[in-house]
């Protein structure tokens, strides 16, 4: 399997840069899985595709304000910090650039010192650690200097922090949204409730490693970083109950795929608790929960379109994107959503 066969050509001009006034708003493409059948619709209208004991089941992990901007204190030097992974305290693993010119030892400044941070060692990949210091409490300071951590495909600056959250976003821990649930509003997940859909929330916080480049050309040399998870009691007894009863269990992003797919044993029962996941889904893949999902449209060659392919086939994805573009559809974090049921 080849990272060239999921590659697909998209005009610039079709990554979303700002998220839309309404959320619910976005289109909404519907892929069937088993024939590759298309249909539009407006993602609001997802009612119209959800049945009375379903289970929708809902990443809610919340971004933090990753992203850091400051000095050098010896030499004034701009320097942009992400942080990707709380390792202990106010120690965290961080993304550095310009990394070179941050070696073990380099103190960095940001809001005139309101927090510092000192370098401590380069790890996997050249990610640093590093030492914050401050007065007060670290996730009020972060809250008042930091940034949301965008991907770096939108330019626009996000005026409002909170669009980049779900609605339901509860547990801090992500550098990165779980973007296919950015659609929802609490109208909507109300009116999905009162249609007697159930819903389930799982964390996993995103790390940056799951929007990482392919680099092999052979798929199955690619490896994936891993990502803490959570799967409660209460989430797992209702997956488990609607499947038993022949409900669909339909995962809202890749993320809860991924999630779901990690937490259950070979007979498709979820278990509760906590873990890092470095599942890695392509074609080939045998799901052992999940029945639809809803996501975004996702870069070419990325791990995330290689899950999509697993679920509804490598050439009814890549003809839906096909379709999706002669569309004018919106790419990417902002952009519009997809959903992946058997519509039959």
């Amino acid at each position: 399997m080849k990272k060239s066969d999921f590659y697909f050509d998209l005009p610039k001009e079709l990554i979303a840069q700002d998220p839309l006034e309404d959320r619910s708003a976005s289109r909404l493409l519907l892929l069937d899985k088993n024939t590759g059948a298309v249909s539009h619709r407006v993602f609001r209208q997802i009612t119209e595709y959800l049945r009375p004991g379903d289970c929708l089941v809902l990443n809610n992990t919340k971004v933090i304000p990753a992203r850091l901007l400051g000095q050098r204190e010896k030499t004034g030097g701009h320097v942009e910090l992400l942080l990707l992974k709380r390792r202990q305290d106010d120690v965290w693993e961080t993304l550095v650039k310009p990394g070179k010119k941050c070696r073990p030892g380099a103190r960095i400044s940001f809001g005139d010192g309101l927090l510092t941070a000192e370098v401590l060692e380069t790890v996997e990949e050249g990610n640093r650690l590093v030492r914050f210091t401050y007065d007060g409490i670290f996730e009020e300071v972060l809250d008042r200097l930091g940034e949301m951590p965008l991907p770096p495909y939108i330019t626009h600056k996000l005026q409002d922090k909170n669009r980049y959250q779900t609605v339901y976003a509860k547990y801090e821990g992500s550098a990165a949204a779980p973007t296919a649930g950015l659609h929802f509003t609490q109208s909507l997940l109300d009116q999905i409730t009162e249609m007697g859909v159930e819903t389930a929330y799982v964390t996993l916080h995103v790390g940056l490693g799951t929007f990482r480049p392919v680099k092999e050309e052979n798929v199955l040399e690619h490896h994936m970083h891993s990502e803490f998870y959570q799967v409660t009691d209460e989430a797992a007894q209702k997956i488990n109950r609607v499947k038993e009863k022949g409900g669909r269990i339909i995962c809202v992003g890749t993320t809860s795929c991924r999630t779901v797919e990690s937490a259950a044993d070979e007979n498709g029962i979820v278990r509760p608790g906590c873990a890092q996941t470095d599942i890695f889904i392509y074609p080939g893949y045998r799901f052992k929960v999940l029945d639809g999902l809803i996501t975004n449209f996702h870069l070419p060659e990325s791990t995330l379109v290689m899950l999509v392919s697993a679920l509804a086939g490598r050439e009814h994805v890549l003809a839906a994107y096909r379709e999706a573009i002669r569309e004018r559809y919106r790419f990417f974090s902002f952009g519009d959503a997809m959903f992946i049921a058997d519509f039959s």
